[in-house]
Order: structure tokens, then C-alpha cells, then sequence
């Protein structure tokens, strides 16, 4: 069965060379298997016929059996053919603008016919263009059903013939030739407990679907066979490197880490932050490399738990290393951490692009020889120059930067690869991690320390802007700092850069000297001038920011309690939390104004309206999966994992845990899929890591 699904395309009856070539461009159609899982993105219910009485002018797409009694063309310049059509209950009109010629030949007149389309009034009679024709006796025998399929298309398939009717008639003939016979890949027990369909009933119905009953079946089952194969994928992953990939044991609590717990935190954990360094105190005590994922919204204290996870590695003889995106991150890290760590009299530098070559001979001495303990930087760090004495713990900061070939650099510093701890602030939606991340163990901070008040947000139209400049100044007045940011978005570079300057000259006046000192960062300066503007303004020696989005990540002003945010409409949900999470440091009641013009769309007003609502990382990442899709969130780098052709992330997330489950029930009960009934299933699993897309091997 396999092999005859291997067959190309144009073998099947009705396709040939040119239909081929054209389905294997627009729609990636090879052979045989990628046109049984070209699945319908809807379907029309044809279960019903009605009475040409019963039609209402709603623009709905109904059928109707009936007769037709007379054919004319009307018109004389640009012509149309116009038939007549009865069912004994009432006449209605059939109209032809193209084609006109071999519907003509080929109509037959008094001759019962099943028509389908929209029906709409003209002058009080009911009409329909171009419809579809069928014999009833055809109608009656086709293998039809009354849910009808409609498929993915584009414009050149419409163009060149290849419409929604051919592709069920190509598909009806795949399943004749086929004979449906597609074997199961899914173990017996897992069909009998979730009572899932047969495979090749799944795969009939969701084509030639008998009842909606069986449509929302075969749905089920095919997700769930999809989902289940990605999890399988990624939870083998993992086993497979904690099997393989050895790490350090880190099995000492020692001096550097009680020490600090007991006498110099500056808070008390919080209890999502005690959690999380209890899984990764487990994880960095196995025989096995740790690869977490550290999640926390902006401000949750991701930083004590990667200093208190380096403190462990100091204490069983190792050295550390924190890897973050840009200068401004690095710097900002070793500022905070030199300041925690000091007490202890540990050797912490910092390495990045501008390292004086002085200070860079000494950082690669003491990294050799062990005297440096914790190393902070940016991508620098992954320089072949780099090399450690023993490096246990790499903490990445804000992953989706760092590609993994990246990281690998890392690895390869060691014989044995160092504990890996990767930190984001951009909350993920748990069901778009499970999905992309499945092969790292997450860990989430979900509660901010005691004593933060949170921000409150407000929307506020561009005519309001006169009272908001006066709460500014209000705020200036209380020795407060003010961001004011623009967006900026590539394509119209020259345009944004306008908006900002245009900007800036009307905050300078708004905001005169020697009242009042104006900063401005943007990505057209150089990187020296950009920093010292940062350090002014972090130094409170300017009270107002104008920035693009370039403060977006990291800059760290307590001082800082308003965040203005021009044009709002034009930021994404988790640009606009980012931001946010610029103020709200200090001990100081915050504010973030989001500005727009009067006329938003309604994705806009989502937006704008959540982050009015909550400041939950969480929640908000969901409501941005639902507007973006999930390929758009993690960027294109990452959207390849999800290549899904019938489960949709979003919509079918309960499916997804099921999956989960399940795979995991099964691998705990038989990881290399020995046994005699997960023979098909290992087969299918094999074959699957050789191919990208996973319907060419389930089936």
C-alpha cells in the first residue's frame, strides 16, 4: 500500500503531465500520498435540498432538483445565457456569462438536474450564475457526500481548469485506486481507549464525509494522530539527551551558595522562585545535561535564580558563563551581578565586542587557568579564542536570539557539554511550548515579587494629548522619568524616522530647557552615542527618553515610572508588554499611556483592550497566539516545526495535551517501541525522521 502512495501524480487517471506539474508547483502535490493529506479547509452541507419556494434572498449557497424548460441568450453586445428552470413548486432563472457555448451543446432540456450556488432576487425572481450541474441520475451514484469538501486552492489552479470540482473527482479516483486501504499506525490500545476511528475510515470521511458526526471523527482522529507524532518526536528527543549526553554532577550545596541564600539576598524568594531552583537543583544533580527553559514576565527575578543556579556550579569546582543578545543586556547583567555577588569575593567579567584588547588577554588567562569564575557576555563568548578551564553552567538570555548552532559553539568548549539554563521574558502560550520547546524541561516564575505595585494602563485618543503632556509634567515635577517611544518598522524607515524626529522637535518644545532635558535614541547612531544617551538618561541626568523600540530589551531605570507608547496600533500584543515592563521598577506607582489615532481596526482594539486589562504575561501571549498564529510568534526560524496540515495549535490545544499523554504513557511503558504492536508505529517513526513532513509517513 505504501509504495502505490509513492507513485507520482501524473499517473493518476485525470491528472497527467500538465495538471501534474501544475499541482506539484502551487500546492506541493508529488505523488500520490501528498494528495490523500491535501485536507479540506471547509465544507459545504449538501443535505439538504430545497423547494425553489422555500428560497430566501440570504446569499446562502443552496441545492435545488428540478428541470430545465427553455434556454435563450439575452443581450447584444456582451451576451448572456439565460435557462429556465422549474420544479413544480416555483421558476427560477439560471445564468451563464462565460462558457456560454458549451453549456448550450450540452444542457439537456426537461431532464431532472441537481443545481447548486447562490440564489439571490432580481426583480422579484430568484437567480443563479453559473451554478453547478449535475444529472441526478450521476448525482445519485457519484461518490458523493452530503458534507462537500472545499479545497485549498490559488488563483492559477482556478485559472487553468483545475477547480474545487475537479480536485474531488481526482480524489474520488485516488480512492478507487487505492481501493482506501491505509494500514494503522497507532497502537491498538491507544484506538480502543480514545475509541478512535479506523485510518482509512478517518481518511475517507474527512474527503467524502457520510454525516457531520463522522466529519468531527475523522477530524479528531487525524489532529490527534498528527499532534501525537510531534510529541512522540520531541519527548524522544529529550530522553535521547539525557541518555546520551552526559553531564556534570553538581551533587555539593556549598559555601557560595548558602552563604548568599542565608546572608545576602536582597528579598525573599518568592515561592515560584524557590520552585524553580529546586527543579533546577534536581536537574543539575543528575548524571545528564540540563536543558531547561526559564520563563518569567518582565521584573519576576529571573536573574536570582540564574545567579543562585552559577553559585551551584562554583560550589562542585566549576565555572559559569551568562550569554545575552546585545551590549546594553551584557552590561546591564554584569552591572547587577557584580553588585550581588560581591559580598562573596568572586571574579565576574564582563567580555563583548568593545573589550579593550588588554582587558580581552587577561579574560582568556584567567578563563583557562580557572581564576575567573563567571564570565558575562554576548555572542563574543562563542569566539574560538574562548576557551574555559571547565565550564558547568551556560545561562542564554532571551533564546529566540540565539540560533542553535549557536549555543552548540558553547558545547564543544568541553569535553562534557555544561548544564544549559535558557531565559526568556516573552512569556509562551503552554501550548505553543509544549509544541516548539518539548524537548527542554520549563520552568515558569508566574508571580512577581512582594511589593510591586502593578502598572496601570490606559488608552488615550491623540486628542487627548494636551492632558496627558500635563501628567507627564506632573510625574517630572515628583522627580520621575518619562519614555516616550515610536515605532519602527523596516520598511518605511525613512518615514519613521520622520515620525520620531517630528516628535522629538515637538516634545523639545512641549518640554523646554532649561525646564526640562530631552534624550533621544534611534537606530541611525552609532552604537557609542546610542549607550552614553542610555547612561544619561539612566544617570537621571535627562528627564524625558524619545526612543524607537530599541530600549525594548533590558535597559533598567527605576526612576523610569511613565511609558508612553506613540501610535500603539502599529505594535504587536508582545512588543507592546515588552514595553511596558520598561517602567514598573521602582517602588514608585507606574503608568503606561498607549497613544492612537481615532480609527483602529479590530485586531487593534483587541490589543489595545487586553493590555488594558492584565498585565499577565500569559494571558497575553494567548490572546496574541489567537491574532497571530503560532508561525508568526516565534518567527520563521522556529514556524518549521509546525508545518501542521489538518491540528491547528490554537483551536485544538486539549487534543494536543491528549497527545502529549499519550506519548509520553507510551515511551515511559516501551522508549525504543520494542514491542510486537508498536512495530507499525516505530516503522512509521522512522521513516518519519527522515522526511519533513509528517503525512508522508503516517500513512
Amino acid at each position: 500500500m505504501n509504495n502505490l502512495l509513492e507513485t507520482p501524480i501524473e499517473y493518476l487517471k485525470g491528472v497527467g503531465p500538465a495538471r501534474g506539474e501544475l499541482l506539484r508547483k502551487e500546492l506541493g502535490i508529488n505523488k500520490y500520498g501528498d494528495l490523500l493529506h491535501l485536507f479540506p479547509n471547509r465544507y459545504i452541507d449538501r443535505t439538504r435540498y430545497y423547494k425553489v419556494s422555500e428560497l430566501i434572498n440570504n446569499n446562502a449557497e443552496v441545492q435545488v432538483v428540478g428541470k430545465i424548460t427553455n434556454l435563450k441568450t439575452v443581450g447584444e453586445k456582451k451576451t448572456r445565457l439565460v435557462a429556465t428552470f422549474t420544479d413544480g413548486t416555483g421558476e427560477m432563472e439560471l445564468v451563464w456569462f462565460q462558457g456560454q457555448k458549451w453549456i448550450r451543446e450540452n444542457i439537456k432540456i426537461n431532464v431532472p438536474y441537481v443545481i447548486f450556488g447562490k440564489a439571490s432576487t432580481f426583480n422579484g425572481t430568484f437567480n443563479m450564475a453559473h451554478p453547478e450541474l449535475e444529472l441526478l441520475s450521476e448525482h445519485e451514484q457519484s461518490l458523493r457526500s452530503a458534507m462537500q469538501p472545499i479545497y485549498p486552492s490559488t488563483e492559477k489552479l482556478s485559472q487553468k481548469g483545475i477547480t474545487n470540482k475537479v480536485v474531488n473527482k481526482i480524489m474520488q479516483q485516488l480512492f478507487h485506486e487505492t481501493q482506501a486501504r491505509f494500514g494503522d499506525v497507532l497502537p491498538p490500545s491507544i484506538l480502543t481507549e480514545l475509541q478512535l476511528l479506523p485510518k482509512n475510515a478517518a481518511l475517507f470521511n474527512i474527503h467524502f464525509p457520510k454525516s457531520p458526526e463522522l466529519l468531527a471523527r475523522a477530524q479528531f482522529r487525524l489532529k490527534f494522530e498528527e499532534l501525537f507524532f510531534i510529541q512522540l518526536q520531541l519527548i524522544t528527543k529529550n530522553l535521547i539527551r539525557k541518555h546520551k549526553i552526559k553531564g556534570h554532577i553538581f551533587d555539593k550545596v556549598g559555601n557560595y551558595f548558602t552563604v548568599f541564600y542565608e546572608k545576602h539576598l536582597p528579598f525573599s524568594l518568592t515561592n515560584a522562585q524557590k520552585r524553580v531552583i529546586k527543579e533546577i537543583r534536581h536537574d543539575m544533580g543528575q548524571p545528564a545535561q540540563m536543558n531547561r527553559l526559564l520563563q518569567g514576565d518582565v521584573g519576576s527575578g529571573k536573574t536570582i535564580v540564574a545567579l543562585m543556579s552559577m553559585l551551584l556550579a562554583l560550589d562542585n569546582g566549576f565555572q559559569a558563563c551568562l550569554m545575552a543578545p546585545t551590549e546594553i543586556l551584557a552590561n546591564q547583567h554584569f552591572l547587577g551581578l557584580s553588585e550581588l555577588a560581591q559580598p562573596l569575593g568572586i571574579n565576574i567579567k564582563i567580555l563583548t565586542g568593545s573589550t579593550k584588547t588588554v582587558d580581552r588577554r587577561i579574560i582568556h588567562e584567567e578563563l583557562e587557568n580557572g581564576a575567573l569564575h563567571i564570565i558575562i557576555g554576548t555572542h563574543a563568548l562563542l569566539e574560538d579564542r574562548v576557551q574555559f578551564h571547565n565550564l558547568g553552567l551556560a545561562v542564554i538570555d532571551e533564546q529566540h536570539r540565539f540560533g542553535v548552532e549557536q549555543r552548540s559553539k558553547l558545547w564543544r568548549k568541553n569535553d562534557i557539554p555544561p548544564h544549559v539554563l535558557v531565559m526568556t521574558a516573552t512569556p509562551i502560550p503552554r501550548t505553543l511550548a509544549m509544541s516548539l520547546y518539548g524537548d527542554l524541561d520549563i520552568s515558569v516564575i508566574d508571580e512577581l515579587p512582594p511589593g510591586r505595585k502593578p502598572i496601570q494602563t490606559v488608552h488615550r485618543y491623540d486628542s487627548n494629548r494636551l492632558k496627558v503632556w500635563k501628567f507627564l509634567k506632573d510625574e517630572i515635577a515628583k522627580g520621575r522619568q518619562v519614555y516616550i517611544v515610536y515605532p519602527l518598522i523596516q520598511e518605511s524607515e525613512t518615514m519613521d524616522y520622520k515620525d520620531l524626529m517630528d516628535g522629538y522637535e515637538s516634545i523639545a518644545r512641549d518640554f523646554p530647557l532649561p525646564h526640562y532635558s530631552v534624550s533621544i535614541v534611534h537606530g541611525k547612531m552609532k552604537p557609542a552615542d546610542k549607550d552614553s544617551e542610555m547612561a544619561r538618561f539612566a544617570a537621571g541626568k535627562t528627564n524625558i527618553m524619545v526612543a524607537t523600540t530599541v530600549i525594548e530589551v533590558g535597559v533598567n531605570v527605576p526612576n523610569a515610572s511613565v511609558m508612553v507608547i506613540e501610535s500603539a496600533e502599529r505594535f504587536g500584543l508582545s512588543q507592546l508588554h515588552q514595553l511596558r515592563g520598561r517602567v514598573g521598577r521602582g517602588a514608585d506607582q507606574s503608568y503606561c499611556i498607549m497613544m492612537t489615532g481615532q480609527k483602529l481596526s479590530n485586531d487593534s482594539k483587541t490589543r489595545l483592550e487586553t493590555m488594558c486589562r492584565t498585565n499577565d504575561g500569559f494571558e497575553i501571549a494567548e490572546v496574541d497566539l489567537k491574532l497571530r498564529g503560532p508561525g508568526d510568534i516565534m518567527g520563521t526560524q522556529q514556524s518549521g516545526v509546525l508545518n501542521l496540515q489538518i491540528a491547528d495549535i490554537i483551536k485544538d490545544k486539549d487534543i494536543l495535551q491528549l497527545a502529549r499523554h499519550h506519548a509520553i504513557r507510551l515511551l515511559q511503558d516501551d522508549a525504543p517501541l520494542n514491542k510486537p504492536e508498536h512495530a507499525a508505529l516505530r516503522h512509521a517513526f522512522i521513516e518519519m525522521g527522515k522526511k519533513k513532513n509528517i503525512w508522508n509517513y503516517i500513512s
